[in-house]
């Protein structure tokens, strides 16, 4: 199966949603989630977030579904990503998963991981992952 490897710079834009039903207090959170990829990974995503703070500072967690659309190393198509982040006291742990058999177009079968890069207010991606070959 080839190898797909892009990284590049993102922006994301967040919403505020509300929560059904509504939050009983202002632990938990929805985001709408809207994000612009550039780079081997040209495209957009759209998703949905939500949140849940500690009651220490720094520790929160979330989790998100986003759909990606666009192209990646030259391939058209969309797939999902899975989020599921947590940090403890300012230590974080994210993991972002495609997830299986979500790709469609050119990306259909498509398999693996995107890293999130956040750092001196930049937005930056790594994604790493496989195709079938084209039949």
């Amino acid at each position: 199966m080839p190898r797909l490897t892009a990284a590049g710079a993102f922006e994301v834009t967040l919403t505020p949603l509300s929560l059904d039903p509504p939050a009983d207090d202002a632990a938990r959170g929805r985001m709408r989630l809207s994000k612009r990829f550039h780079g081997g990974l040209d495209a957009t995503g759209a998703g949905e977030m939500l949140t849940g703070m500690g009651a220490v500072a720094g520790s929160a967690a979330y989790v998100a579904i986003e759909r990606i659309t666009g192209s990646l190393d030259g391939r058209s198509g969309s797939f999902l990503v899975v989020h599921r982040g947590v940090m403890t006291r300012g230590a974080p742990d994210l993991l972002v998963s495609i997830v299986p058999d979500s790709g469609t177009g050119e990306l259909a079968g498509i398999e693996g991981t995107l890293t999130l890069i956040v750092a001196a207010g930049r937005h930056d991606y790594r994604i790493d992952a496989t195709v079938p070959d084209a039949a």
